[in-house]
């Protein structure tokens, strides 16, 4: 699905989410920044936002591994890395989050964006990204969440559930992925019980932030 969606998947997603994903991202990408010849992790990298966020706002020595399950996300990746100057401190991997293939305690920093409530064994990718994470390493993991008011979070379902499928068609995109969306954010932990799951992985230090309203949410930790 996500290779069908790669080539209109930034466009949407700033159209649907009302640009907010841009500032959510910009926070996570502050939370993840990388000192001299460190190295982070962008699991889930998708079209590459994160992992060319981090790269921009990071020490110039520094470097990223980004991993999808999706080519054709990660060749729209690659473009956009070439096209920014960026490709040499990128390392660009076909991979599940279920089995990171790289060494343990190789990498200072983890971050996500929008793929956690994809991933089938969410607590087996946690323990992944505990392993691969060096000892005081970070991580920093950004995801649409539920907000806490009622009100609130009847509107934004019913905005996710009528609207932004729609709205995916109007402009050219896949309906149905977009109705996916909403599937997959149902059954997804609320912020309270995936900081749970991340402490239950062996992280330490667990936080979460919510960002407009609760619609998105951003939990950090600690490898000790």
């Amino acid at each position: 699905m996500f290779d069908r969606i790669a080539p209109r998947y930034d466009a949407l997603n700033r159209v649907l989410s009302f640009g907010t994903d841009v500032g959510w991202r910009r926070r996570a990408v502050a939370l993840a920044r990388l000192g001299p010849g460190e190295r982070a992790l962008d699991v889930g990298a998708g079209t590459g936002d994160l992992t060319i966020g981090v790269l921009r706002a990071s020490h110039p020595t520094s470097a990223v591994v980004a991993l999808d399950l999706a080519p054709r996300m990660l060749a729209v990746a690659r473009r956009r890395l070439r096209g920014g100057g960026l490709e040499r401190r990128a390392t660009v991997v076909v991979a599940n989050a279920e089995a990171i293939p790289l060494p343990g305690a190789s990498v200072d920093r983890i971050v996500s964006g929008f793929t956690l409530r994809n991933i089938g064994d969410l607590p087996r990718s946690l323990r992944e990204m505990r392993r691969v994470l060096r000892p005081g390493g970070r991580i920093a993991l950004l995801e649409l969440s539920h907000p806490p008011n009622a009100l609130f979070a009847r509107v934004y379902r019913w905005y996710l559930e009528a609207v932004a499928p729609s709205v995916a068609a109007l402009l050219g995109g896949d309906a149905a992925a977009y109705r996916y969306l909403p599937r997959s954010l149902r059954p997804f932990p609320r912020a309270e019980a995936l900081a749970g799951m991340v402490g239950d992985a062996g992280f330490v230090d667990v936080r979460f932030e919510r960002l407009t309203f609760g619609i998105a949410a951003i939990h950090t930790a600690t490898s000790p």
